[in-house]
């Protein structure tokens, strides 16, 4: 495994290695990554960026008394390594193995669940006052990137901390290298000085003291330091928030890291550390596509290709379709929020740049900058996956939605998504938009279906959602192609006995159940339901008297979903007929692949027909 790091295994034992082989421990842990990573794929660029920083951490922590709490949690994986988890690394993003984030239930060193971006400071500050109030010492840290200090949450909490007088640290990881490059070695000498404690010591014993004298002295001496600092000093954006600036500092120099860790403990004010990094470090093809690797599929070492590349997926039949329905409206406008690879905008964004915006993390602005676009006569798209759509609920209801404009939300990795675990399921989609009035939304069950409802969304000029598995395209079933309409269903196959009412990709799951259920002797009806808002009420109150027993299928909760409005219709109209949903349970899903968790849940076609003839008997 390496020298170094085999000394390695429990909290704070990095301190035992000799600060002369820390480079040496870096190359290691790198080493250790990518070989484990390319056998069972994660998040290889953000990682690799981080190890330094990570090392400085815990040299000048001790945990897990100290707390870090990592924004997003992408990046955790040395902070993992460097708490004894090491040996759990074959098991990575697998179903019962090591999560791709932290996890309190890891770990006493894990002190908050993270996987969305921009929520560190705001836990960290809560930590920090938790502390204050229990009378405390212990150092918390929160660690954000330059990314992710974009999202609407994080400026909330900076505004927040600014007005703090205890010691908070934030550390802002950069891997933009934009500000570095512009300030140079004068700012490092200036961070040098500031950054001291005895100057810290010295500039509030000067100004307590002459505060207690001459008031205007005092604010002569603070406006002419800020002219100065204005001029040369790339951190003065957030001196003017309130918060002390030190940095930037080498984040790939440990010792360095460790050190202005150290400085910032003893200040007593919430303190930015800026920590400038190179994301993909130390392996090639992940420095020149940080994006690829960002999140990566099992991959060769040595060229960086995937092991078992894929068919094409929803994703990029959705950005085959933008750029197409893009020539021919030209007021489609395309909008999504930092993922712009992740959603598939990148040719489209590359054909159409002035109908494209990026308007980073920050979701709400998304869905509400999309509300404007349509109050002004453009017919805006907005991309963003399922699980972070979610931050954009009241965006959705009260700018959208209760003014009835023409928005149409692709929504992304909707249903069980698998490797990144709790946070990013998309499976509460279909209950939190479905009960929104003026909000239709559909599901396909192939690819030829998605492309059709993209069309149908742009041309209904209300509020309007399409969600679609992070999975390969669906190429099955072509032969059953009917025109979409507005809450209209398909029927692919019509007998009676046992009607299923399946949505999405659960129509394939139902085509298995109905084949398993006739080899048993049953009849059975699947309908491709199409929509979970508004349902399609003529159809299955039609069908309702012919079928003993109606069965709903979605990868979606069942509270709220498409089966309990079925129940509802049912319960109210046909009060005599039994409907069974077959549904997500309600509660959060770990980690794994997604057949491991349908199996685990009881949602794959051998379970479902087992619920079936027990509901039958």
């Amino acid at each position: 495994m390496g020298q170094y790091l085999d000394q390695i295994n429990r909290p704070n034992d990095i301190k035992k290695i000799p600060a002369e082989h820390y480079k040496d421990l870096a190359e290691e842990i790198r080493s250790f990554l990518i070989t484990n990573i390319s056998e069972t794929g994660g998040h290889l660029a953000s990682n690799l960026g981080a190890v330094e920083l990570t090392m400085g951490l815990h040299l000048a922590l001790n945990l897990p008394e100290d707390q870090i709490i990592w924004d997003v949690g992408h990046q955790s994986y040395t902070h993992k390594i460097l708490t004894g988890r090491k040996d759990q690394f074959p098991t990575l993003r697998k179903f019962g193995g090591l999560s791709g984030f932290p996890k309190r239930a890891e770990s006493a060193c894990d002190v908050f669940d993270t996987g969305h971006a921009s929520t560190s400071i705001s836990a960290a500050l809560g930590l920090a006052k938790a502390r204050d109030l229990a009378g405390e010492k212990r150092t918390i840290v929160a660690v954000i990137g330059d990314g992710a200090l974009t999202g609407g949450l994080a400026m909330e909490a900076i505004n927040n901390a600014s007005k703090i007088n205890t010691n908070f640290i934030i550390l802002l990881n950069d891997n933009n290298h934009s500000i570095s490059d512009n300030v140079g070695g004068l700012s490092a000498n200036l961070n040098g000085i500031r950054s001291s404690t005895r100057y810290l010591q010295l500039r509030d014993k000067v100004y307590y003291s002459l505060n207690d004298k001459s008031p205007v002295a005092v604010n002569a001496i603070r406006r002419a330091k800020n002219t100065i600092k204005s001029m040369f000093s790339p951190g003065m954006l957030f001196e003017e928030w309130g918060l002390t600036y030190l940095g930037p500092v080498d984040g790939h120099d440990a010792a360095k890291v460790a050190e202005a860790i150290e400085d910032a403990k003893h200040i007593h004010k919430a303190v930015v550390v800026h920590v400038v990094t190179q994301k993909g470090r130390g392996y090639e093809p992940a420095v020149k596509h940080p994006a690829r690797f960002h999140g990566t599929a099992p991959f060769h070492i040595d060229t960086g290709l995937p092991k078992n590349p894929t068919s094409d997926g929803y994703t990029d039949i959705f950005s085959s379709c933008m750029v197409k329905l893009a020539g021919q409206d030209e007021k489609l406008v395309a909008i999504t929020a930092a993922m712009l690879d992740g959603v598939g905008l990148k040719r489209f964004r590359n054909i159409y740049p002035d109908r494209f915006i990026d308007v980073g993390i920050a979701e709400e602005h998304a869905v509400t900058f999309a509300a404007g676009l349509a109050a002004g006569g453009m017919h805006p798209v907005v991309a963003i996956y399922s699980t972070f759509l979610q931050r954009a609920y009241d965006e959705i209801v009260h700018d959208v939605c209760l003014q009835d404009l023409p928005v149409v939300f692709a929504v992304d990795r909707a249903g069980i998504v698998g490797a990144d675990g709790e946070t990013h399921q998309g499976i509460f989609d279909l209950s939190y938009l479905s009960s929104v009035p003026n909000l239709a939304v559909m599901a396909p069950k192939n690819k030829w279906e998605f492309s059709d409802m993209l069309k149908f969304a742009l041309s209904y000029g209300h509020p309007i959602a399409v969600r679609y598995p992070r999975a390969e395209a669906c190429e099955e079933m072509a032969e059953f192609r009917a025109p979409i309409e507005l809450g209209r269903g398909e029927v692919l196959y019509r007998e009676s006995g046992i009607l299923l009412l399946a949505i999405g990709n659960m129509v394939m799951t139902g085509v298995k159940v109905r084949t398993l259920l006739k080899e048993l002797g049953y009849n059975c009806t699947l309908v491709n339901a199409r929509f979970a808002a508004p349902i399609d009420e003529a159809l299955i109150g039609e069908l309702a008297g012919s079928h003993r027993l109606i069965v709903t299928l979605e990868e979606n909760v069942k509270s709220g979903g498409f089966g309990e409005h079925v129940e509802a219709f049912i319960s109210e109209h046909y009060p005599g007929t039994h409907v069974l949903c077959k549904a997500v349970p309600d509660r959060f899903l770990p980690h794994g692949k997604p057949d491991e968790l349908r199996r685990e849940i009881g949602l794959d076609a051998e379970s479902i027909t087992g619920s079936i003839i027990k509901a039958l008997s």
